[in-house]
This record gives C-alpha cells, sequence and structure tokens, in this order.
C-alpha cells in the first residue's frame, strides 16, 4: 500500500478533518505526508485550518500511522483513496468527494448503480416495492446501493442478494461496527457478493450527524435515487436532495395518498422527479443499463402465464376478497381458485383469513 494512504488514513482519524480540510491540507503542504508531519506555523497559514492548529499537533501526537494502518489489516479492511485507480467513478465526481474510503467484501468500481432508499418504519408495501425494485434492478446488470438501515434500505440490500446481484451498503459508522446491530447476518452476506463501504475510520460510533453526510455517499455512488417511501421529514429526502445536487436522477413511487409514508414521494413527484411504477421507467431514463437485459430479468422474476397476469392485475397493494376477483375477472370459482394458488406459490400473492388476497 502506498505511503500515501497510510497518512491519508492518519489524518483521516483526527476528528475535525474532513474531506475539505484534508484536501486544504494536502494541497498545501504536497502530500498526505507532509500533511501530516507539518508544522505549527504551516497548518496556521491555511485558511481552513484558522485556530485549529494547536488542536491538529495534540491530536496528531495521539495517533501512530503505522499502527492505525496495521489495525486496519488486523480487520481485514480495504482502503480506496482518490488517487486509486478503483476509487467510485461516479462518487469521484461530486463536490468534495472523500478522500479516503473504507471497504469490506468484494469491492468494483461500479458505474451502472442505483441507490435505493426509504423509511426506517415503511410498510409491507414499501417493503415489497424496494425488494422487488432491487431484484429485479440486480437481474438487470445494476448494483443497488442503499444505507444498510431498517425498513426499506434492508429489504434492498435483500432484494439485490436474492436477485443474484451485487450490492453495496454506506455506513455512517467504521466498518468494525454494524448499526443497527440486528443486520449483521445481512451485513456479512452482503460482503459475499458485494461490499459495505465507509469514510468513517475504524472505532466511530453511529452517531446522529453521521446519517446525513454518508447520505450523500449514497446517491453519489448511483446513477439515480428511486425514493420508495418516505414522511416529509426523512434521511430518504436529504439523499434525494444530494442527488439533485449532484446532478443525479432522483426517482419515486407513489403511493396511498392518506400514508404519511408516502408524502415524502409525493412532495417529489410534484417537484418533478419520475414517477416509478416498475424498473422500466428507471430504465428508459437510465439507458446505460441495457433494456433488454432488463426485460429478460423482469420476466425471469416469478414470470406468470396470460391467465395469471390477468388475475394478478386485478390485485392490488390491500385486501381484496376472493368474491371481488370472480366478478372483476369474469372468470369461474373453480377456474381462479387453481391461478390464484399458483401466484401464491410463485410469492406473487399472500393470501389472508376469510379469503382476502394481497400483492406481494
Amino acid at each position: 500500500m502506498s505511503e500515501q494512504t497510510i497518512f491519508l488514513n492518519a489524518l483521516n482519524r483526527i476528528s475535525f478533518l474532513g474531506p475539505v480540510r484534508i484536501g486544504a491540507l494536502i494541497r498545501n503542504c504536497g502530500t498526505a505526508r507532509e500533511a501530516w508531519n507539518a508544522g505549527a506555523a504551516q497548518l496556521q497559514q491555511i485558511p481552513e485550518l484558522k485556530g485549529l492548529a494547536e488542536k491538529f499537533l495534540e491530536e496528531r501526537r495521539k495517533i501512530n500511522p503505522e499502527a492505525e494502518w496495521r489495525r486496519l489489516q488486523r480487520l481485514n479492511i480495504g482502503c480506496l483513496t482518490l488517487e486509486s485507480s478503483d476509487y467510485p467513478s461516479l462518487l469521484r465526481q461530486i463536490t468534495h468527494p472523500p478522500p479516503i474510503l473504507y471497504y469490506r467484501g468484494c469491492w468494483v468500481n461500479e458505474t451502472a448503480a442505483i441507490a435505493i432508499v426509504g423509511s426506517r418504519r415503511c410498510t409491507a408495501y414499501g417493503r415489497d416495492i424496494a425488494g422487488r425494485l432491487a431484484a429485479e434492478l440486480a437481474q438487470a446488470g445494476a448494483a443497488v446501493i442503499s444505507g444498510l438501515a431498517l425498513g426499506v434500505d434492508t429489504a434492498a440490500h435483500r432484494g439485490a442478494l436474492e436477485g443474484g446481484g451485487r450490492t453495496v451498503a454506506v455506513l455512517g459508522c467504521g466498518l468494525d461496527r454494524c448499526y443497527p446491530p440486528s443486520n449483521a447476518a445481512l451485513m456479512q452476506a452482503i460482503q459475499g457478493s458485494g461490499a459495505v463501504l465507509s469514510e468513517f475510520p475504524p472505532g466511530t460510533p453511529p452517531l446522529p450527524q453521521h446519517f446525513p453526510q454518508r447520505n450523500r455517499i449514497i446517491s453519489g455512488l448511483a446513477l439515480g435515487t428511486v425514493v420508495v417511501e418516505a414522511p416529509l421529514k426523512s434521511g430518504a429526502l436529504i439523499t434525494a436532495s444530494y442527488a439533485l445536487e449532484q446532478n443525479r436522477e432522483v426517482f419515486a413511487v407513489p403511493g396511498p395518498i392518506d400514508s404519511p409514508y408516502s408524502r415524502g414521494c409525493h412532495k417529489l413527484l410534484k417537484e418533478g422527479a419520475r414517477l416509478v411504477e416498475s424498473i422500466a421507467d428507471i430504465l428508459e431514463e437510465l439507458p446505460l443499463i441495457p433494456l433488454a437485459a432488463a426485460a429478460a430479468a423482469a420476466g425471469a422474476a416469478g414470470g406468470v402465464s396470460g391467465e395469471e397476469k390477468i388475475i394478478l392485475d386485478l390485485i392490488p397493494y390491500r385486501p381484496v376478497h376472493m368474491d371481488e376477483l370472480i366478478a372483476s375477472s369474469g372468470l369461474s370459482a373453480e377456474r381462479i381458485g387453481p391461478l390464484l394458488l399458483e401466484l401464491e406459490l410463485k410469492g406473487r400473492i399472500k393470501q389472508l383469513p376469510g379469503k382476502y388476497f394481497v400483492r406481494q
């Protein structure tokens, strides 16, 4: 590993240094090593470090760059720097990209990636849509980016894995921690074919202020961001805002008009976000992902026959009684029963008590 990476990691461990200040240090000092070894007089000449020279020197005395590098190796954590050829190409384009990123798993410089984000306290509808979109995008060859949070993020990561594709989880803490802890198994599974990523060094706790900062990386890694469910005040809308600032596409999934978890999506739609009913809406806007592969993927994800599709189209994302389906379809009870069973076996619908059915 290059000397630059070792000292970038050390600089990143200074509590008050972020992309702007680390960038200023290197511009003024020449290299990460020279920035690390800068004296008080030189530090005081850097506008971005005004009043912070003594604090820098105080924290520096407590950090051993070589020991911190060995710690990363013990934890099996890799590093990507702006000088690395495998640094995320899309992320490199944002304002003030992280000078160093930490990862675990199988890192690939994704150029066809879509972010899927939404509420932690999502509904069954939100989980279903996020998982299905992620699975179909993964089968179409896109990497799915999300934040490992509960709710929509979890559904998106799982959907991508079930679709046999890659997914990247961006954390708001160090990679030696899992937040939320209940997603430890999912975090491990992601590393099998994708990666977990963070700009925070090991040991960094999941503090509230880290998550908006983390969200700019989620959107920055992707060609576009899909918001599945989001209240009016939510991290998902912050991610969408970053996507707009980064000149990336924003998509939103509509939901019930009386659901507080749909109000954020509806706000985005009113402001010009692209409405998403299927991955075709995403792929039409982002043609870098092959449409033919997407169509094949959508067909492979639990393909249905002609009659089954007729029934499936009649079943909304709310419970509907079998009698209503018989009346709407014009099919007999004897014919519709086997079709409903087949759709249930394919995972497209779920039967509820009292002969009610709902889309999965």
